[in-house]
C-alpha cells in the first residue's frame, strides 16, 4: 500500500521561500510520497523566468531535501530550472532519504511557455523507493503517448502535476482518468487551485486507480489529500480474464490505407 499526500494548493508567486514553509506545514511523518503542483517553489508564471531559476545543487532544493528525510517522505515538486541553455519546467523528485532520484523537464510545452521555456527531450521513470514512477507535467498528460511510452518502459506508478487552467479542468479529468485506464497504472495527478498570476487554477487533485476508478478527488479549495493506494489492486467486479491487457494487446501504430 502506497500512503500518499496531494497537495492541492495555490503558492505564493514569487515566494520560494514562502512556499517552502507551506510544503513544511503540509508533510506527514511517514508518508510514503506527497505530490505538490507544476511550478509549485516560484509559482506559476512564464515571466522573467531567469529571475525564478534555481539549481538542483542550490539551497532551495536541499531544504527541500532536508524535508524529505526528516518527515521521512519522497517528493515530488515543480520549479523553474535553471539549465546549460535557459529555464526548464520540472519537478524534481527525492526519495525518503533527500536523495535526488531525478528531475523530469516538461516535454511539451503550453501556450507562453514555449517562448519561456527550453523543452526536455526525453521521458523520465525514477525509482521511488522501490517504485518505479513515470512523471508527466500538465500538458504532457494530453498524449497518450507519453504515458504508454513511461508504461511500457516499466513504470509501476504515474504522476502528473499541473497547473490547468479554466476553462480545461474537465479536458485533464477525463485524462487523468484514461491515462490511468488505458495503461492499468495508478495514476496521481496534483492541480493547482484558484487565481493566478494570469489564470484561474481549475483543482481537480485525484487519484486514479488502474482500473480507472477515482480514489480520491480535491474540491474548490487548497487542501492537502490523504490516499492510500494499492498498485497491485484492481477491480474485483471486473473479470480477469475479459480484463483488456492494452500494453499487451495493442497492435499500433498500424499502416493508414486511403482508397483513391
Amino acid at each position: 500500500m502506497l500512503n500518499v499526500i496531494l497537495t492541492q494548493l495555490r503558492p505564493k508567486l514569487r515566494d520560494v521561500e514562502g512556499n517552502i514553509e507551506t510544503a513544511e506545514k503540509t508533510l506527514a511523518h511517514g508518508t510514503d510520497l506527497a505530490v505538490f503542483p507544476e511550478l509549485f517553489l516560484g509559482g506559476y508564471t512564464t515571466r522573467d523566468v531567469y529571475e525564478l531559476a534555481l539549481d538542483l545543487e542550490g539551497p532551495e532544493v536541499r531544504r527541500m531535501a532536508r524535508l524529505a528525510l526528516e518527515s521521512d517522505t519522497a517528493l515530488i515538486f515543480g520549479l523553474h530550472q535553471r539549465v546549460s541553455d535557459g529555464v526548464a519546467n520540472s519537478a524534481v523528485c527525492l526519495d525518503r532519504r533527500g536523495n535526488l532520484a531525478g528531475a523530469y523537464r516538461k516535454t511539451h510545452l503550453f501556450g507562453a511557455e514555449r517562448s519561456a521555456f527550453v523543452a526536455g527531450n526525453e521521458l523520465l521513470i525514477v525509482d521511488l523507493d522501490g517504485i518505479e514512477t513515470g512523471v508527466m507535467i500538465c500538458f504532457d498528460v494530453e498524449f497518450p503517448e507519453v504515458a504508454r511510452a513511461l508504461a511500457t518502459a516499466g513504470a509501476d506508478l504515474l504522476v502528473t502535476i499541473s497547473a490547468n487552467m479554466d476553462p480545461f479542468g474537465r479536458d485533464h479529468e477525463v485524462f487523468a482518468t484514461a491515462r490511468a485506464l488505458e495503461n492499468g497504472l495508478a495514476h496521481v495527478y496534483v492541480n493547482q487551485i484558484g487565481k493566478g498570476e494570469t489564470f484561474t487554477f481549475a483543482g481537480g487533485t485525484t487519484a486514479i486507480s488502474a482500473d480507472g476508478e477515482r480514489l480520491a478527488a480535491g474540491g474548490a479549495s487548497e487542501q492537502a489529500l490523504a490516499v492510500s493506494i494499492d498498485l497491485s489492486a484492481r477491480d474485483e467486479k471486473r473479470p480477469e480474464e475479459l480484463r483488456p491487457d492494452y500494453l499487451r494487446e495493442s497492435r499500433g501504430p498500424l499502416p493508414v490505407r486511403k482508397p483513391g
